[in-house]
Formats: C-alpha cells, sequence, structure tokens
C-alpha cells in the first residue's frame, strides 16, 4: 500500500502542475515463489496469480489511486511480446550466453546470492535457507555495463535517492557478475518460455522488469514508446533495488534505449517496532484499516509518519494519535471555524478579492509552495506534508489573533478582509497542497466552500458555504 500511495502522490502532483503523465503500476506473477504458493493453496500459479491482482485492484480502489495503467506480467498479450523483442535484442547483441552454473538460490528473492550475504545461512531479508543447484542457463552479461552505469550513477545521469541508497548501490556494482536469465524449464514452468529454447524458462527478473516497456508497447507501438520512455521516475522497494538499478539499465544499455531518469527507492512498515510476519501474526490487513478510518486517513498517515526513505512503523495508537492532532484538530478545526463565520454573518457567501489579501500571509505561501515542490522533488513525502501542516497552523494562528468573531460585531469591513485571508489560506490548502496527497479531503472542502477544482479567475470568484459534517470527527482509542 505505501508504494502505491507514494507513487500516487507524484503522480497527482506532476499533474496539478499541468504535465503530462503517465502513472503504471502492475503485477509480477512468475517464478518459484509464485508456484509454489499456489501449490500450497491447492491452486495453479494462473489461478493464484488472477486471485492476487484482483486484490491489488481491490486496493488501488479503495485506496484512490490514480494509476493510467496496470500491467500484468503473466498477459500474454500485452506484456510477452515485448519480453520476447528485448531478449531476442540481447542475444543478437552478444550480450546473452548459456553455460552450467552452481550456486546458492534464494527463492524469495527469486535471485542467486553469495555465501557471503548469508547471516547465520540464511537470508537475511527472508529468513529461509537458499538452494543449493547445479544447472545450465542462459547468463546475461551484466559485466559488460557495470561501469558505464556506475558513471551515469556518479553523475547524476541515473539519480538514485536517497543518497544512502546510491552509495549502497555503487558498493554493490563493484562486485556485480553476469546474471542467470534462465531457469530450467524442468524446474520451473511457470513462467515465458525461452525464445528458441523451449528447455529453458525465462529468469523472473528478465520477465518483470521489462513490464516498464511492454506496457508502452515497445514490441509494436514506437509512438507510443517514444511519447512516454524514458520513465522521469521507478519508484522501488529497498529490497530490489539492485534488479532496478544493476540489471535493467545494463538491459537499456544492451539494446540501445535510455536509462529511468531516477529511481526512488522506499522502506519498510513496521508493526508496534517489528517488521510484518506471518509467522509473528502482526500482519495490517489494508482492507480493515481502510474500512475503519478512511483512504485518506490512511494516505496521510503512512505518508506523514513513515519517512519515504526510511522504514517506519504502524499502529492504529499512532494513526489515532495524529488523526486527533492534525486532521481533526488542525485541518479540521480550521475548515469548520472558517465556513461557520462566513455561514453565520454573511448569509454563506464571500465573494473573492485578491486586493485585500495580507502581504505577510502571501509571502508565506510562496515560501510554504517552494519548500513542498523541493521536498516533493527530493522524494521527502513526509516533509513536504510538514510544510502543509505549516501553513494550517499560520492559518489557525492568523485567526486566533484577528478574532473574527469579534469583528463580525464591531467592524464589518475588516471582518471581510480577515475572511478573505482566510478562504485565500483555505483555497491554496484544498485547490494545491493537499491534492496530491489526500484528494478526497481536498475535494470535500472544495465543496465545503463552493469551490471548482480549477478556477481560472479567482478575483470577483464567489464561494458559497454549504453545510457539511465535521471532516474529522475526533476519535477516541479503546484500550
Amino acid at each position: 500500500a505505501l508504494e502505491l500511495i507514494q507513487a500516487d502522490v507524484l503522480a497527482r502532483y506532476q499533474r496539478l502542475n499541468g504535465d503530462d503523465t503517465w502513472f503504471l503500476t502492475g503485477t509480477d506473477e512468475h517464478g518459484t515463489s509464485v508456484a509454489r504458493a499456489a501449490e500450497k493453496l491447492g491452486k495453479t500459479p494462473a489461478q493464484l496469480a488472477d486471485e492476487v491482482a484482483d486484490q491489488v485492484k481491490h486496493l488501488i480502489k479503495k485506496l484512490n489511486i490514480s494509476n493510467d495503467d496496470f500491467v500484468r506480467t503473466t498477459d500474454k498479450e500485452r506484456h510477452w511480446p515485448s519480453v520476447i523483442k528485448l531478449w531476442n535484442q540481447l542475444i543478437d547483441n552478444g550480450d546473452l550466453y548459456k553455460k552450467e552454473y552452481e550456486g546458492l538460490y534464494c527463492v524469495g528473492h527469486e535471485a542467486f546470492i553469495k555465501k557471503s550475504d548469508l547471516v547465520d545461512g540464511v537470508c537475511p531479508l527472508h529468513k529461509t535457507k537458499p538452494e543449493t543447484v547445479k544447472e545450465e542457463n542462459w547468463f546475461f552479461k551484466l559485466t559488460n555495463y557495470k561501469n558505464e552505469i556506475k558513471n551515469k550513477i556518479e553523475s547524476g545521469e541515473l539519480e538514485i535517492k536517497p543518497e544512502s541508497k546510491k552509495n549502497e548501490l555503487l558498493n554493490l556494482l563493484g562486485d556485480a557478475e553476469d546474471v542467470s536469465f534462465s531457469r530450467p524449464a524442468s524446474k520451473l514452468k511457470w513462467g515465458i518460455p525461452v525464445p528458441n529454447d523451449p528447455e529453458s524458462t525465462l529468469y523472473v527478473w528478465a520477465d518483470a522488469l521489462t513490464n516498464y516497456i511492454s506496457a508502452l508497447d515497445y514490441a509494436s507501438d514506437e509512438k507510443k514508446f517514444n511519447e512516454y520512455w524514458p520513465a522521469d521516475v521507478h519508484l522501488v522497494g529497498k529490497d530490489i533495488l539492485r534488479f532496478h538499478a544493476m540489471i535493467w539499465p545494463a538491459m537499456l544499455l544492451s539494446v540501445g534505449l535510455k536509462l529511468p531518469k531516477s529511481i526512488y527507492v522506499h522502506g519498510f512498515i513496521n508493526v508496534d517496532g517489528q517488521k510484518m510476519s506471518k509467522t509473528v501474526g502482526n500482519v495490517i490487513d489494508p482492507f480493515k484499516i481502510i474500512e475503519k478510518y478512511g483512504a485518506d486517513v490512511v494516505r496521510y498517515f503512512l505518508l506523514r509518519e513513515i519517512p519515504s526513505d526510511q522504514d517506519g512503523d504502524f499502529s492504529e495508537e499512532k494513526l489515532i494519535a495524529r488523526y486527533n492532532g492534525d486532521l481533526a484538530n488542525g485541518l479540521g478545526n480550521l475548515v469548520s471555524r472558517v465556513a461557520t463565520l462566513i455561514e453565520n454573518n454573511m448569509d454563506s457567501e464571500l465573494i473573492y478579492s485578491s486586493s485585500v489579501i495580507d502581504e505577510e500571509l502571501k509571502k508565506a505561501v510562496v515560501r510554504i509552495k517552494e519548500k513542498y515542490g523541493r521536498a516533493i522533488d527530493n522524494f521527502l513525502l513526509h516533509e513536504a506534508l510538514a510544510s502543509v501542516w505549516e501553513l494550517i497552523s499560520i492559518a489557525n494562528v492568523y485567526i486566533n489573533d484577528h478574532k473574527p468573531w469579534a469583528l463580525a460585531k464591531e467592524d464589518k469591513a475588516e471582518f471581510l478582509t480577515v475572511m478573505t485571508n482566510a478562504v485565500f489560506l483555505i483555497y491554496t490548502l484544498s485547490n494545491f497542497l493537499l491534492d496530491p496527497f489526500v484528494p478526497e479531503t481536498a475535494r470535500k472542502i472544495r465543496e465545503v466552500f463552493g469551490a471548482e477544482e480549477k478556477i481560472s479567475q479567482i478575483d470577483g470568484y464567489k464561494f458559497i458555504i454549504k453545510k457539511t459534517t465535521p471532516l474529522f470527527p475526533r476519535l477516541i482509542a479503546k484500550s
């Protein structure tokens, strides 16, 4: 859920800025781990893949994710042709060769790993013992490209954020070897057959990484592909960085395609200080949390509480504290106060005039918008949200200092000025700053103030207050 929400913020922000934006997500459905999981459940791999894809699509809908496309790697019509085309290009360029190999295979990673990577004999991430395999596989000449990839990362041509992950990747590149790109079909049938070699099945990452270009019809639609490639951003978990920042760039370099411009790396969600684990029994069901608190509350908590580039902790206690402190007392209270004052003292209408906007407030909005944009551009979404709440605090302080409830009785002209300034701040929040992060909340605020999503001419615009229930009624944590 975290990755989907983070990607959605990036996409919505770019659209808000008027950029032509194409947001892709999907499911990686092949490989040994999927085949074995299906077998344990008494299902075929295809059945399990269908179920998981449906669950992901349902989660996307529940979280209000604005993706433009969804690609499944089992899609023989959309995905497979581009995989086959890319494989054949790698063959033609002499970057694939066959050899017998013996090594340790981590099913969780779907990758060969080194003995030196193990901790007490097990994979440190999946806590499982790797399998010793000896087989004849196709290998990709990653070593042909690792120096070029290193140069592109160091120069910033291929940007990796955060900096710590960039340094980690550069260290990995130094020891990088050629990569196994197939498994024997006798051991792995659940995958794409290697072209012209029915005894081999494509390595899952050679297949899955290609989704970025198969979604753009790389095999058949040059115009569409050139319109959106190279990608501006790949957003990936820290556990799969090496596949996206080593193997994928090497594949692209081999066939003469441009590299993505940036790779943003996110961390994991822990629960009450522990990594989520079925064994521990602390796996959070996102559907239940969304049903209980609402999509925007979940979006806000994860984006605000968990630094974009680090691991973070989830607990309902923390969520409720954030909800009451930030959403109910901060944003919800601001919207309610301003709407009620206009409703009770101005017949629910305010005609906007920019001539009365306070210069210091204008400067604050410009400063916060700049800080907000820089934070998003640097994949520091938690910092962007913190700047939004800085503006909410400024708005609440402004109202407290100017006491419009008293001005309504003593000085109608000054009351109108103060309320226009308050609406200016709320308009900035609902139509700009909040929209990428909590889109449904932004829509509800616009609805309360009778504001359109896009207002071409703000001067003279009539804001009409509509009665509504509180945006965020306070919650009481149950012990």
